[in-house]
């Protein structure tokens, strides 16, 4: 990759960023010219105004004072201000009193006069005491003067503020015309450089990116047999999956410029101001062409035209429009590839997702248990993992974890690890990490009351039973009634392998296990509680995919009912009608009941049949809190655990932290922690 140029705005002599010392310069000249305009005033008002008489009276007595060797000469001046008809004879006189400050008594004077009414006797007192004015200005001095004392000043403070906001407006948005330039930011090889071995896990979406950088690298390659570069390259999957890591890959890669900008970033509130920064990206990239050009979240400038609500001049639309033709219009640009990324491809407008425009579509999924290993193993580098830890083991055990999961699982651990004041990451701290990055974190310092936690064991004690006697389901990991995130206990089952499809069957037994929590507190206190909020929530969630997406009834047989999509498009979805008739929906909703009450009344036998064991479980969990998956299989063998776990130990407390536990409440409502089955 190339070298970036210098920035333009540190050629200017400032930034955005740095220290403006121009302006600071300037301003501070200006204000000293304000306060020289402001003293200089001062010092000539500063004489004391008398009274002609008082003029006369002091010429009398012999008190004017005329020395013309003195620095500044104390001389009598007539002098004209401010443009009227009076003038202003100014001059010493000897005071009574000496001056406290210079110890002088010589003071000055300035008296007002109308040179028309009082000139000639005003002369002829002079001339009496041997007295005179020396320098009498005319009119046309007086005005030059009044311009050069009071003009002058405000002229330059004008002119240096107008430097100075010139100046501030270049800095800050190089000028009042910028809002329809590009935010791309050319990215530069010597920050953090990524490379395609910090990425792992999506082999498959690598070789296809890969392709590109030969293709950028050694065009002629490809041309041979006549094949053309593609001109865009669109990355979908889940959040997390690391689409944004591939793209840094291939800027780090590939030696050619690569820019980068969000979708958001075209989208201001000025009107046409989007479709203006996707030409003048274009036009950048085709001064640098070859070059890669990478959209983050492109979804928000490329949804789906037409679908906008209320009327008017959509913006958005014009921006999508420009991106359109500028991908593949008359006027195509050559050697300019377009990589964008975005977890919402259903919103996306179809002739964006055209071949010509993003002629290949690479699916970012999530990783499967060997690439987890090793996103595990890039992430371990960064911090220190005790000897003998095998990352295998947590790869097993974190199916549907994503890539940037399983960096907070590392991250985490390695938190834990230094908490507990330990020299490297073992096996129990990961397993923790694991554990409170899916489910949450332990919360042994919440006060429950015993009635409440016995309700809680039993209901965890009734789903962690029917994981074990059922045939279809995934193998039980552990369960425990410490509370975790949302809820106040959890049961975690963790499949074998990773799953992709799922079986009838065990969508049925998973509804029994699900049923589980409230049958047996049914069972055992004839009463139920709230917290069986979240299980039923997901057994209709699960029994209605069922019946209407993917036809598992035989009622109802194999059609789709409604348009089933993963998010929510409100454009869309409002306009689009309900495909089935009111008869079915009626059929639906009974099908539904009858796939959850099966499963109820299958749970029902199951927990009654085994009330000693479901007793047993119960008992484990108010004593030890948490168990493992063996001491449940050592309860259904032998009714009892024959290796107990150790007893639970209270919550690390930082040293200046209360040590006595707080008092328990008498009830603590279930319906704010439901206490649900996690899915894996």
């Amino acid at each position: 990759m190339q070298e970036n140029e210098p920035n333009q705005n540190d050629r200017r002599g400032g930034g955005e960023n740095g220290f403006n010392w121009k302006g600071l310069i300037l301003l501070s000249v200006a204000m000293g010219l304000f306060g020289l305009a402001i003293w200089s005033k001062g010092l000539s008002s500063s004489s004391k105004a008398i009274t002609y008489a008082e003029f006369k009276k002091l010429v009398q007595d012999g008190k004017i004072h005329v020395d013309a060797a003195a620095q500044p000469p104390k001389l009598l001046r007539l002098v004209q201000r401010d443009g009227s008809v009076k003038q202003y004879v100014t001059g010493w006189y000897e005071a009574e009193v000496a001056d406290q400050k210079g110890g002088s008594k010589y003071r000055e004077f300035s008296v007002p006069i109308i040179l028309d009414y009082v000139g000639d006797e005003m002369k002829a007192l002079l001339k009496e005491k041997n007295l005179e004015i020396s320098d009498l200005p005319t009119d046309s001095d007086g005005l030059g003067m009044m311009m050069m004392s009071f003009y002058l000043p405000i002229f330059f403070l004008l002119i240096l503020l107008y430097f100075l906001f010139r100046h501030q407006i270049k800095a800050a948005g190089k000028g009042a015309m910028s809002f329809g330039k590009s935010k791309a930011k050319l990215m530069t090889m010597d920050k953090a450089k990524v490379t395609f071995k910090d990425v792992a896990g999506v082999e498959e979406a690598k070789e296809e990116v890969w392709e590109i950088v030969e293709y950028l690298r050694d065009p002629k390659k490809f041309q041979r047999l006549g094949g053309r570069i593609p001109k865009g390259v669109l990355m979908v999957g889940s959040p997390g999956t690391g689409k944004t890591l591939l793209a840094r890959a291939i800027a780090g890669e590939a030696d050619v410029p690569f820019f980068s900008i969000s979708g958001s970033d075209f989208v201001e509130m000025f009107v046409g101001v989007g479709a203006s920064r996707v030409r003048d990206m274009f036009e950048q990239g085709k001064k640098n062409a070859p070059c890669l050009i990478f959209i983050d979240e492109i979804d928000a400038v490329g949804r789906h035209r037409g679908h906008g609500l209320g009327g008017g001049h959509d913006e958005r639309e014009q921006t999508l429009n420009a991106l359109l033709v500028e991908m593949d219009g008359f006027d195509t640009q050559e050697g300019v590839i377009i990589i964008a990324a975005t977890n919402r491809p259903d919103v996306l407008d179809p002739a964006l997702l055209r071949p010509g425009r993003f002629d290949r579509e690479i699916t970012v999924g999530l990783p499967d248990v060997n690439g987890r290993e090793e996103i595990l193993k890039v992430h371990a580098k960064k911090v220190k993992l005790a000897e003998g830890v095998d990352l295998g083991v947590i790869a097993r055990g974190t199916p549907g974890y994503s890539g940037a999961e399983l960096a907070n699982v590392i991250n985490e651990a390695a938190l834990l690890a230094a908490r507990k004041g330990l020299k490297a990451i073992t096996l129990a701290e990961l397993e923790e990490a694991r554990d409170k990055v899916r489910w949450g974190k332990e919360r042994r310092s919440l006060a429950i009351s015993e009635k409440d936690k016995e309700k809680t064991a039993y209901h965890e004690a009734g789903h962690a039973i029917l994981l074990v006697l059922l045939e279809n389901t995934d193998p039980l990991h552990k369960v425990t009634i410490i509370p975790r995130g949302p809820s106040l206990g959890s049961t975690m089952w963790l499949p074998i392998a990773d799953k992709y499809t799922q079986r009838k069957s065990e969508l049925l037994d998973q509804l029994v296990v699900i049923m589980g929590g409230r049958v047996a507190e049914e069972v055992v206190f004839g009463d139920v509680a709230s917290g069986a909020s979240g299980d039923i929530k997901q057994a209709t969630a699960i029994a209605r995919k069922m019946v209407c997406e993917w036809g598992m009834s035989e009622e109802l047989g194999m059609v789709e009912y409604g348009d089933h999509q993963e998010h929510v498009f409100l454009g869309r979805d409002m306009g689009s009608p309900r495909n089935y008739s009111e008869s079915t929906a009626q059929k639906i909703d009974a099908e539904v009941k009858r796939l959850i009450d099966t499963a109820y009344a299958k749970a029902t036998e199951l927990i009654v049949s085994h009330r000693d064991k479901l007793d047993v479980i119960a008992k484990g969990l108010l004593e030890y809190e948490t168990l493992d998956a063996k001491h449940i299989h050592e309860i259904m063998e032998h009714g009892g655990i024959q290796n107990p776990p150790s007893s639970p130990m209270p919550p690390d407390l930082p040293s200046d932290a209360p040590k006595k536990r707080p008092v328990e409440k008498e009830k603590e409502s279930e319906g704010d922690f439901p206490g649900l089955p996690a899915p894996a």
